[in-house]
């Protein structure tokens, strides 16, 4: 005991204030200026925790020198291991040989002949890294030089040599990646692809995280064939009830490839800004109004769809479209009255001008929620909506609706039978304004109005009868309209006539689009609707059956029975279940619709199978078909913990086209992934000629090593795009 508390002051004093040091050991000898700790040598400095089997303390130089079995603990944070150390305590230098380094919370080791710390920088000479079993590790990083920092946690590797097992596969002169899993500022997950017609393809993401309320991710890209570009994306927290993202992106095509693939255009750019705010109105004018506030943002613009398609190098999950909608929604909600604005711009990227697309800039908004007279048996609501349907040349108009339905009900036989009588009054206002490019025949734009009323008559029921395992709930219910009387001047007086008539817009669709495309009134037709519904719930409210049978019967058009509609959602067992929704035509005798879908879904696969038919029954002609066949499916099997199985079909049997298609697997261990997925995507571009389609074949690799790496859904790094000559 006197020699450890000997060699414990001696120490003590060789250090600053306030560095405590306590050595353990089994025997302590001092001679010529060196003190000897042999046996179960234990050294506690602040949150170091350092054993091994013998140790030397120099005097003179406050060297203290570890063999044996060395290791060294720093809190929760990592663990080094070694045969031989040397620390100056005084100089906060330490020298281990050889060296092992474990950061415990990403589970990455390092082995190296020797490595070296000063304060919290440490530096390690020619090893190896690696997030795998160090007995047999599946892949690992060899480098001749490495750095760490324990506060920052980021690891700087130079020459480094990636192996997969003992196979070399990539070289890189630097590699920087931080093992600390809170957001940071740093390079992301490059994507690689290789092309026939683009080249090279390669994209460097940047993730900028200064602050909490914000971060940048940057992706500049390059396709060595095809050019170059740049996307950023924006997301931030005004509030605690607020928040965004602004995504931007530019790319510049080489002139020969816009040349060569006949593009429209030879530079693609856009923007797309998302907001969503729960408060606005107190937040940003300072008041305290009761009720809900929101605001809504997403506003969209591109020059052309290659804006989508070069986003990144997954086209298969990439939604592509010619139609872009821009739109905010603002509203104001209370307890008995809503209010709401609407701004819907589109953009259609077909058309060499925006300017003859109809927008609805803005669409106003008022509703008085369903209130009651009469002790609960009278019940009405109103609603009035003003649509200022705009575009920069042609007619534009405002449409202004009003509803204002009042029902009365009731209940009989101890309430098992419902009844009500709804009066409907609607009137709509059409305001126009603008000139006419080329006026078509017959067609006046005056201003006018179209009102009218028409009665509802409904009876229903719906029964419940509980069983030992399950609940069956029945409903039957009747409704009946009946037209009462309308009034119309200007614009509807002159177009009611032509636009009621559906066979018009048969015989010449051109003069019907631009005559009627501001004549929205459908007619009330005398006619019942029939209406049966059931459910079956097992004893835990689960559903196992929905099914509905629904039947119009007019009673003032020459087509006596509308469409019988069924649809039936049942599901056979936890696993699987069926959905059918079919609409079937008396006057054609055939399905004007048929929907179908399987699903099956438990702990290793999910399977879904669906198939879409619809026939509007109208003529066949070379540019149209009456007629809609589509199947798509999907796959996906966890044959294990380790291996998955992919794959989807997507195919146009009308117009014998294959839309989609993929086929993958995805070998998961603790420290990797590997992936190989194949697919074929019809996507859409913009040529010269017009509007067209390139059917694109890709094979993707994803190679994910944990935890350098981060898996992410449809995340590949490598990819490859195949001739379409394949």
């Amino acid at each position: 005991m006197l020699r450890f508390l000997s060699l414990f002051t001696l120490l003590y004093i060789s250090l600053f204030a306030g560095d405590k040091v306590e050595i353990y050991a089994n025997s302590l000898n001092s001679k010529d200026g060196i003190v000897k700790a042999d046996g179960g040598v234990t050294v506690v400095y602040k949150e170091y925790f350092l054993s091994a089997q013998k140790a030397l303390y120099h005097k003179e130089s406050g060297d203290l020198e570890l063999f044996g079995n060395i290791r060294v603990n720093h809190g929760s944070d990592y663990k080094i291991l070694g045969n031989y150390a040397k620390l100056n305590i005084a100089k906060k230098e330490r020298l281990f040989e050889p060296f092992y380094f474990l950061e415990k919370d990403s589970e990455v080791w390092i082995s190296a002949n020797s490595g070296s710390t000063k304060e919290e920088d440490i530096t390690i000479e020619s090893g190896t890294i690696s997030g795998c079993d160090p007995i047999d590790p599946l892949w690992t990083i060899e480098f001749s030089s490495s750095d760490y920092n324990s506060d920052s946690k980021w690891l700087n590797i130079y020459n480094a040599r990636l192996y997969i097992y003992d196979i070399l596969v990539l070289y890189t002169p630097y590699f920087g990646y931080s093992l600390d899993t809170t957001r940071r500022t740093g390079l992301l997950m490059p994507s690689l692809g290789i092309s026939d017609n683009e080249g090279f393809y390669y994209e460097q993401p940047l993730y900028i995280a200064e602050y909490n309320s914000w971060d940048l991710e940057l992706k500049p890209q390059v396709r060595t064939k095809r050019g170059y570009g740049i996307y950023s994306t924006l997301r931030f927290v005004d509030s605690r009830v607020s928040h965004g993202e602004l995504t931007a992106g530019y790319f510049k095509e080489f002139s020969s490839y816009y040349v060569e693939q006949n593009l429209q255009k030879d530079t693609h750019f856009g923007f797309n800004f998302n907001y969503d705010n729960r408060d606005f109105i107190n937040q940003w004018f300072g008041t305290s109004i009761e009720g809900q506030t929101g605001i809504y943002a997403d506003i969209n613009h591109m020059n052309d769809v290659d804006y989508i398609n070069l986003k990144n190098s997954d086209t298969v999950n990439q939604s592509t479209a010619t139609q872009v909608l821009s739109r905010v929604n603002m509203f104001y909600n209370s307890s008995n009255n809503y209010l709401g604005a609407y701004f819907k711009y589109y953009l259609d990227l077909t058309l060499p001008t925006n300017d003859n697309t109809l927008q609805k800039l803005p669409t106003l908004q008022y509703h008085h929620y369903l209130d009651t007279l009469l002790q609960n048996h009278i019940l009405y609501s109103l609603d009035i909506k003003s649509n200022n349907i705009y575009r920069e040349i042609n007619k534009k108009v405002v449409q202004t609706d009003m509803n204002l339905p009042i029902k009365l009900r009731t209940t009989l036989f101890d309430e098992y039978l419902n009844l009500a009588y709804t009066s409907n009054l609607y009137m709509q206002y059409s305001s126009f304004s603008g000139e006419e490019e080329s006026v078509i025949t017959g067609t006046k734009y005056e201003d006018g109005y179209y009102a009218r009323n028409y009665h509802t008559l409904s009876a229903s029921t719906q029964l419940t009868r509980a069983y030992e395992e399950m609940s069956h709930v029945i409903g039957f219910d009747i409704t009946y309209n009946q037209s009462s009387w309308s009034s119309q001047s200007g614009y509807y007086q002159n177009n009611e006539e032509y636009c009621s008539d559906l066979d018009n817009k048969v015989l010449d669709s051109t003069t019907y689009a631009t005559r009627c495309e501001f004549y929205n009134i459908t007619d009330i037709e005398n006619e019942a609707k029939i209406e049966f519904t059931q459910y079956l719930y097992s004893n835990k409210s689960q559903q196992i059956l929905y099914h509905r049978v629904a039947q119009k019967i007019s009673y003032s058009s020459s087509k006596r029975y509308g469409e019988l509609e069924n649809e039936l959602n049942y599901k056979i067992n936890r696993y699987f279940s069926i959905y059918n929704n079919m609409f079937f035509n008396y006057d054609e005798s055939k399905f004007s619709k048929i929907f179908n879908k399987i699903s099956l879904s438990d702990q290793d696969i999910k399977l879904s199978l669906s198939h879409l038919y619809k026939d509007t029954f109208l003529p066949r002609t070379d540019s149209y078909t009456p007629y809609t066949s589509y199947l798509t499916s999907s796959l996906k099997y966890d044959y294990s913990k380790h291996y998955t199985y992919s794959a989807s079909y997507n195919y146009d049997i009308e117009h014998e086209e294959k839309k989609s298609f993929s086929i993958g697997f995805l070998y998961k261990k603790r420290c990797w992934n590997f992936g190989i997925k194949y697919s074929e995507n019809n996507r859409p571009v913009l040529t010269q000629s017009g509007e067209s389609s390139i059917y694109d074949k890709y094979l993707y690799l994803t190679i994910v090593l944990k935890p350098l790496m981060q898996p992410s859904a449809n995340s590949s790094f490598v990819t490859y795009k195949l001739p379409n000559d394949i």
